[in-house]
């Protein structure tokens, strides 16, 4: 699935984690940066965070997590894109996240994390060099 025109990112508040601040930071750095972005809302489920990635023809998917439940939310979503078909869509995320689950998390599939402290700058510098690299392949 090539792409022609703007990086689409879906960006999403997956569980319980009622703290949606820094996704819409992100989210507007991302758009403020020429790309697409879909913004999905609190309490999401995988399974439509995926639907809402598919749908909208989405290059990336950034979840934002804050809950604590990081390793069960990314493997989700992960999985269901394998299930869908939809591996393509590259799944990057940040919140409060342990050192110790990074790697296991990119192990899984999990292409970045970006920790607190990581700049807009930085995120979308790495959108811009690593989702856009594998849409225009």
């Amino acid at each position: 699935m090539g792409v022609t025109g703007p990086i689409r990112v879906v960006v999403a508040k997956p569980g319980l984690d009622g703290h949606d601040r820094g996704a819409k930071v992100i989210a507007r750095a991302l758009r403020d940066a020429g790309m697409e972005v879909i913004y999905t809302g609190l309490h999401q489920t995988p399974e439509q965070i995926v639907d809402t990635a598919i749908q909208e023809d989405a290059d990336a998917i950034g979840l934002s997590i804050l809950s604590g439940a990081h390793n069960t939310l990314f493997a989700k979503v992960i999985e269901l894109l394998k299930e869908r078909d939809a591996e393509d869509i590259k799944v990057f995320g940040g919140g409060i996240i342990p050192e110790a689950d990074i790697a296991p998390l990119k192990e899984q599939g999990v292409a970045a994390i970006f920790t607190p402290g990581a700049t807009t700058g930085s995120i979308v510098d790495w959108v811009n060099a690593n989702v856009r690299q594998s849409a225009d392949a």
